[in-house]
């Protein structure tokens, strides 16, 4: 967690319930040194409005994951443990240059390395911000999702920035074609919604959620720390709201490092 970030308490409260031992660790606590990264399953970055967006969302905490905790942050991807963000995670990780792809270093910030990044989220089409309930279909092929594949789930959402786009039409060929896109916004029966209000933001291709190439770095706009029981939902008495798909995220999240 960082200054701003105001959804660490309940990402711990719905790890708990998924069968793991969270710890809320301050992003201080790593740059200092006082805790070590390797020592941990699982990197979650919570939603909340990390050092108040200043600048843009997630773009202060993006910055000392690229210029001050790139190598240790790249070394736990890269022994294929998982990295989730959720909402403002996941506007950290795109602009930190972690999601969708890696990047050959373009320039350094006193001789430290930085990651261009490859795509990015920005502001909501309709110019305001989206707090609500959204559908989702989930795609593509990460095994952080087993078992959810091609289901149709309700999440709520809440974020001014949460629309996604890639910076080349190559990579957004090649996000699709590597299974890449895992949530993507719908409509109720599941069809990908590419316009306003089933897509809150106007996000390229109704992306909602994407992975890294590898399957094990996830990011995602809407909140499954939000529902996780059955009667969160605004429709709980109806089929639809029974599961609490929210927390069944999490556990296959926790399943994966298990």
């Amino acid at each position: 967690r960082t200054a701003g970030t105001n959804c660490d308490l309940e990402t711990e409260y719905g790890f708990r319930l998924a069968g793991t031992i969270p710890e809320r660790v301050h992003i201080n606590r790593l740059l200092e040194g006082s805790i070590s990264l390797g020592d941990y399953a699982m990197l979650v970055i919570p939603g909340g409005f990390s050092y108040g967006d200043d600048l843009s969302a997630g773009k202060v905490l993006a910055n000392e994951l690229r210029f001050k905790l790139r190598e240790k942050v790249y070394a736990f991807a890269e022994t294929g443990r998982p990295i989730i963000g959720i909402c403002n995670g996941f506007q950290v990780l795109v602009k930190a240059g972690l999601l969708p792809f890696f990047r050959t270093p373009q320039k350094s910030f006193k001789g430290l390395p930085a990651t261009a990044p490859s795509a990015t989220l920005t502001f909501n089409d309709s110019g305001k911000f989206e707090d609500r309930w959204v559908y989702l279909c989930c795609v593509g092929s990460s095994p952080l999702l087993a078992g959810l594949s091609d289901k149709v789930i309700s999440l709520p959402v809440a974020h001014g920035e949460g629309k996604f786009l890639v910076k080349r039409e190559e990579d957004f060929s090649r996000l699709k074609e590597k299974g890449q896109v895992v949530f993507q916004y719908a409509a109720a029966d599941g069809t990908p919604a590419e316009k306003y209000p089933d897509n809150p933001n106007g996000s390229q291709g109704a992306i909602a959620g994407v992975t890294n190439e590898q399957g094990n770095v996830l990011g995602m706009m809407p909140h499954p720390e939000r529902f996780l029981y059955s009667h969160l939902h605004p429709r709980w008495t109806r089929k639809e709201g029974r599961n609490a798909y929210g927390l069944n995220l999490l556990k296959s999240f926790v399943h994966y490092v298990k």
